[in-house]
């Protein structure tokens, strides 16, 4: 999407957590914990990927994008579609997306990331503006752009 930015990714993260359910430090069910909005949000509005469940391998992942904002009020904590997305995100200057992957089989559930959408990522003459202090795709913020021009 054109105005996503500050992604996170929590991919280490759940690598950690598989490590030690693995090692036998962490129960089966400490991870496989979903709860039924989370299956019910899965299955009405989730994506399905080609990933398999690390956990009981016999079913594909889905992927569930909860979205959150001052802007949305009583909206914000819902499941949304991915097509629904690009639609809010020129709507709404800025709002969080977390997209978790659950597995109905077995509910194993994690975050996997986190981002922003919105206007707000749309910069003059629509190339995209970067998460900090109006950074450009390019790297080149304000402060730079301003030293180029001094020593031309």
């Amino acid at each position: 999407m054109r105005t996503q930015r500050q992604v996170v990714d929590y991919s280490l993260k759940k690598r950690a957590v598989l490590r030690e359910l693995l090692a036998g430090r962490v129960g089966t069910y400490d991870v496989c914990d979903a709860s039924p909005y989370l299956k019910n949000a899965a299955r009405f509005h989730g994506e399905p990927t080609e990933e398999r469940c690390p956990i009981c391998r016999s079913e594909n992942l889905i992927h569930v994008h909860y979205i959150y904002g001052d802007e949305l009020k009583q909206s914000a904590g819902q499941a949304r579609t991915l097509a629904e997305l690009p639609v809010l995100a020129m709507t709404l200057r800025e709002f969080q997306v977390f997209v978790v992957e659950v597995c109905l089989g077995c509910d194993w559930n994690h975050l996997v990331e986190q981002f922003l959408l919105g206007r707000d990522g749309l910069a003059e003459g629509g190339s995209e503006q970067g998460a900090v202090g109006g950074v450009t795709a390019t790297g080149a913020g304000p402060a730079r752009e301003r030293r180029r021009e001094a020593q031309r």
